[in-house]
């Protein structure tokens, strides 16, 4: 796991205001410092996954945390909250139409600062 202060470095680098005020905030959180790791990381380890791998890694009613990106690529038949960096507007729709839910990394942190119950997929 990288120190708060290679990740405080990192996020230095970041031109993206959004992605750097979530760095920062998972970085005040020893629960989410794994996350502020993973996102200060340069873009081309970006996670990006499609909605078909969200189907078959999820459970119903879980919480699954992407640092990276949701894209629209198969269908979710299940129930599932995903909190992601961004997502395409496709694969929002298909969240949605699942009955699911969808936030920000930023804004799962503000709700769950003990991160529990919150898998994530690197």
């Amino acid at each position: 796991m990288k120190s708060k202060t290679l990740i405080g470095k990192q996020a230095e680098r970041k031109n993206n205001p959004e992605l750097v005020e979530t760095i920062l905030l998972a970085k005040k959180k020893d629960k989410w410092v794994e996350v502020a790791g993973l996102l200060s990381s340069p873009r081309a380890n970006m996670k990006i996954i499609n909605i078909d791998e969200l189907d078959k890694e999820a459970k119903e009613g879980e919480t699954i945390l992407i640092p990276g990106k949701v894209l629209s690529q198969g269908d979710l038949n299940k129930k599932i909250k995903v909190a992601a960096l961004s997502f395409s507007n496709k694969a929002k729709e298909k969240i949605l139409k699942a009955k699911g839910e969808i936030s920000t990394i930023a804004e799962e942190i503000r709700k769950n600062p003990d991160a529990k119950n919150v898998r994530i997929i690197k």
